[in-house]
């Protein structure tokens, strides 16, 4: 066998194989037995027909079309490997020329395009200092507070505030005609949560409880429901209690019941409260530092991505995102419906973060060779070391549900990563 490949734009382009001797001869006789064994000709038994008959019946040309199908996959790989091309996608093939002693096959190809890499080292990223403050430890321990209070019904003559929960009744209405969507009872409402339309919340400061109170507001132009958006509507909203959060008091035994390890006094309770905050912050500049140095090195670098590679990622994207819906107990048609897109819609949103998500992978893949990022056994037995400590599982057991290769992909990508953040000035 040999190959040749012609590149043409966005690294597509054919790959030709010529098949010929041993090899050929093989297929074709493959390919005749196997046509051969559906045969049935009236006065032979099945298996008895003579060659020259059942040649003439298939006919030359149908079984040198078999043995070229039969050989392609086999004519594939060897082009692939001459070649040293790297598929993104399967290849059409067709039969360019065929005859008794050889077959060129030709493959359109899309392979892993080039990656002309600028500077990834010494890069100039800004990574934020990470600060706490004593006004955020406060505000995070009234939080802690807020999610252990119990909510206390005001008297009748006390006014809802904001931050109260007004439980109500309410009819909404356009034009004077009531709208799917727009009821409901007993609904219970923290004021100041920002849960429903803007400015609707707002103007049920103030009232008390067993009032009615027309509420005037206009749906915004993105509204999820695409029937109301910019439209105007008034609730009308029959207040029946309102209630307030009773914090509990930050004594001795409020500190011990929430479970926190050495944590007695409220001293204690804030250096607790404080680090978790510290390690938060951290864990977010550090993404955001990682983004930022990946995002450079992939500006610097140059390469034409394939339109087949960024349609897979927004595939695996949207499947990623309906696997999410599932697991919350929604289908993405219930979303769609909901925003008023169409799938189409949110295939387009997700193109330009595929397009980048693509890119990214294909510059640290060129970083990897580039440097010769090695993953080693070392490596390998770490990693599942620290998936078995992860998942409380033995080692061999993590083995099952692992492939080695994409470990061997995220731990050589994770170094050529490392390498970039490493070395930022």
């Amino acid at each position: 066998m040999n190959s040749n490949w012609t590149l043409k734009e966005k690294s597509t382009g054919e790959l030709v194989v010529t098949v010929d001797g041993d090899m050929w001869k093989k297929a074709q006789k493959k390919a005749f037995n196997s046509l051969k064994s559906r045969i049935n000709i009236n006065g032979f038994r099945k298996g008895n027909v003579p060659d020259a008959l059942i040649r003439k019946q298939i006919g030359n040309k149908n079984i040198l079309q078999a043995a070229a199908d039969e050989i392609a996959n086999q004519a594939l790989q060897f082009g692939l490997d001459d070649q040293k091309l790297e598929l993104v996608d399967r290849p059409s093939y067709d039969v360019k020329e065929v005859s008794a002693e050889s077959a060129t096959l030709t493959f359109a190809c899309v392979v892993a395009p080039e990656v002309k890499l600028g500077d990834y080292k010494g890069l100039e990223v800004a990574k934020e200092a990470v600060e706490v403050t004593d006004e955020e430890v406060e505000n995070e321990i009234k939080n802690i507070q807020s999610r252990k209070a119990d909510w206390v019904i005001r008297e009748e003559d006390e006014a809802a505030q904001n931050g109260d929960q007004v439980v109500i009744d309410f009819l909404g209405k356009i034009d004077g005609v009531p709208f799917e969507g727009g009821e409901g009872k007993e609904y219970p409402l923290e004021l100041g949560s920002g849960s429903f339309i803007p400015g609707f919340e707002e103007q049920l400061v103030g009232v008390k409880s067993g009032e009615t109170k027309v509420v005037n507001v206009t749906f915004p132009e993105d509204y999820q429901a695409a029937d109301l958006a910019g439209k105007a509507a008034d609730f009308e909203c029959t207040v029946h209690d309102i209630k307030f959060k009773e914090l509990p008091e930050l004594d001795e035994e409020f500190i011990k019941g929430l479970n926190r390890e050495g944590v007695e006094t409220l001293d204690q309770l804030k250096e607790n409260v404080k680090a978790e905050i510290t390690t938060r912050k951290e864990n977010a500049a550090d993404e955001q530092f990682t983004n930022a140095c990946l995002k450079a090195a992939a500006d610097n670098a140059t390469v034409e991505i394939p339109e087949v590679m960024i349609t897979s990622e927004v595939q695996r994207m949207f499947q990623d995102f309906a696997n999410r819906m599932q697991q919350s107990g929604f289908t993405v048609t219930q979303f769609l419906e909901a925003t008023g897109q169409t799938k189409e819609d949110m295939l387009a949103s997700m193109r330009e973060e595929a397009e980048e998500r693509v890119k990214n992978s294909l510059v640290l893949e060129a970083i990897v060779k580039a440097e010769g990022c090695e993953v080693s056994d070392e490596d390998i037995n770490a990693e599942f070391d620290e998936m078995s400590k992860m998942y409380g599982m033995e080692v061999e057991e993590v083995k099952k549900y692992v492939s080695i290769d994409n470990m061997k992909y995220q731990l050589s990508t994770q170094k050529a990563l490392d390498l970039i953040k490493e070395s930022v000035k």
